[in-house]
């Protein structure tokens, strides 16, 4: 019964490596492209960067009116991309998940930016065996004892578009 129990144990142990070690290859892979769309734009290659997004990709940005679809997203960063510099963000934390079915990835990233640091999520889909950007969101981060402060500066800008959205 030792023997058995031994056994069992052993195959349990030495049967997950590979799946944990799938998974930390794929979780570098989904880094691999994260970092790699971040550079596509720090060095304007706007093809790389939007080939990198799925066709109905969503980019949300810093200011409250920006919810682009790719389409809209595209026509907003062209001009920026065509000046040579588009925008460096370098990850310096990352947090990556995985659905149960491995399809579906989401992500949360601390990000070292023009702004200073900045928050980016977002979501990955498997299309036609690649990884693509379904969803991002890009937030700048401010610090608790500053709110204040920062509310002071948004409100007339903030409350004039809430009215509007009325």
């Amino acid at each position: 019964m030792k023997k058995l129990t031994f056994l069992l144990l052993a195959t349990l142990i030495f049967s997950c490596k590979p799946c944990e070690e799938k998974l930390l290859s794929e979780k570098q892979n989904i880094s691999n492209i994260l970092d790699n769309w971040h550079a596509a734009a720090a060095t304007a290659n706007y093809n790389n960067y939007f080939n990198a997004m799925s066709d109905e990709s969503i980019f949300i940005g810093t200011d409250a009116t920006e919810n682009w679809n790719k389409t809209a997203f595209q026509a907003f960063a062209k001009p920026y991309f065509d000046k040579g510099k588009a925008w460096n963000f370098k990850a310096v934390e990352r947090n990556i998940y995985f659905s149960e079915d491995g399809k579906l990835v989401w992500f949360d990233e601390l990000l070292n930016t023009q702004m200073k640091i900045c928050r980016g999520s977002g979501v990955l889909v498997k299309e036609n065996g690649q990884w693509k950007i379904k969803h991002y969101v890009l937030s700048m981060t401010v610090p608790n004892d500053n709110v204040d402060e920062v509310v002071k500066i948004k409100a007339p800008i903030e409350d004039a578009l809430l009215l509007e959205k009325k």
